[in-house]
């Protein structure tokens, strides 16, 4: 009896290490199975990771050619009349931008003539070149150079160069403001002479932008440019202007403009204001 009961116990411990074994051999083959899948999906995933390195690449590539590109902006305004007056308004705000790196430059033509029959009433024009070197996404340092020419003001000419900083202190996509200000050397010619004022000047100057809807904004920008030894000789600049736009390259836009000269000559305002319907083309 004993010797059976010893055989049973024999054959069951030996039944119970093969299921054991059987469960080891089935955790290993799950495991390496596991492990097969988890190597196959890797060798995918490296596969496939040039191709997203690639396309990443190239979609950089295209934001940059993008913000590289030379942009023109151009505000064109023109009235005729003809019978009981015989008038002719013509007026052009431009500018053109050409980026790549850290270096933006930028050329601002802003014209103005208008007659009266065969009399003139206003010849002006302004021409500002600026070249902006990006030190930070927010702070540039910035150069200017700008020529003035308003034939019914007190002077010739006026001329200005100088470096300075200009620095993106709301950055959004409904609100931007700008600011920047030149330590400049300015000449003046006076009207009538060739009398020439050499002297050292700055100028401040802010871009508010507003969207106020999808296809309406807001804009206004102000300076004020003044000599620094002599207080009185300053000059105030400001433009309001809302934008609605029409497609990708054209809008419609209302502006008021104010030319404001603190020292002028005999039989001239000292405030110039120009308000302009004009046709806008963006490319």
């Amino acid at each position: 009896m004993k010797k059976i009961i010893l055989s049973v116990l024999v054959i069951s411990s030996l039944l119970q290490a093969e299921q054991s074994t059987l469960s080891q051999e089935e955790q290993i083959a799950n495991t390496k199975a596991q492990i097969e899948a988890l190597q196959a999906n890797l060798k995918k995933l490296e596969a496939a990771l040039p191709v997203n390195v690639e396309k990443q690449k190239a979609i950089k590539l295209a934001k940059q050619k993008e913000k590289n590109k030379l942009v023109t902006h151009t505000e064109l305004g023109y009235i005729s009349t003809k019978g009981n007056t015989d008038t002719t308004t013509f007026s052009i705000d431009s500018k053109i931008k050409k980026a790549w790196d850290k270096h933006l430059f930028e050329l601002a033509i802003d014209g103005q003539y208008a007659k009266d029959e065969d009399t003139q009433t206003k010849n002006k024009y302004l021409i500002e070149l600026n070249y902006d070197y990006k030190i930070t996404d927010r702070f540039y340092f910035d150069y200017l150079v700008g020529y003035k020419k308003d034939k019914f003001s007190a002077y010739n000419y006026q001329t200005y160069t100088g470096p300075g900083a200009k620095y993106k202190a709301i950055v959004s996509d409904k609100h931007n403001l700008t600011l920047d200000g030149n330590i400049l050397y300015s000449q003046d010619e006076l009207e009538g002479t060739n009398k020439k004022n050499n002297y050292s000047s700055f100028r401040a100057k802010g871009l508010y932008e507003l969207q106020v809807a999808e296809n309406l904004k807001f804009i206004q920008e102000a300076s004020y440019r003044a000599e620094i030894g002599d207080a009185n000789n300053y000059f105030v600049f400001s433009k309001t202007a809302l934008v609605s736009k029409i497609n990708s390259i054209f809008s419609a836009g209302i502006n008021y403009k104010i030319d404001y000269v603190n020292l002028t000559s005999l039989g001239t305002q000292n405030t110039d204001k120009t308000l302009t319907a004009n046709l806008i083309v963006d490319y």
